[in-house]
């Protein structure tokens, strides 16, 4: 091969590097969206589930039905 067909090839090669170096930060921006999506969507919950809690807290202790002892989880 003459030194033009090698300049050639490694042209080649960097492109084809490039595009797939550029199709996997694609997929990365992707997931990382989705990941964001999803960790939104388990905090809602995760606040609605604690508020709920805190109301179930304070409707046993003005019925009595706990010890008044804190819980190991409860941090106040």
């Amino acid at each position: 091969m003459t030194l033009m067909a090698w300049i050639y090839v490694a042209v080649a090669a960097g492109v084809a590097g490039l595009a797939v170096l550029g199709f996997v930060a694609v997929r990365v921006l992707v997931a990382a969206k989705e990941l964001s999506a999803e960790i939104r969507r388990a905090s809602a919950q995760l606040t609605a589930g604690g508020i709920t809690l805190r109301a179930q807290k304070g409707a046993n202790e003005s019925s009595g039905d706990e010890s008044g002892l804190p819980a190991a989880y409860d941090r106040r």
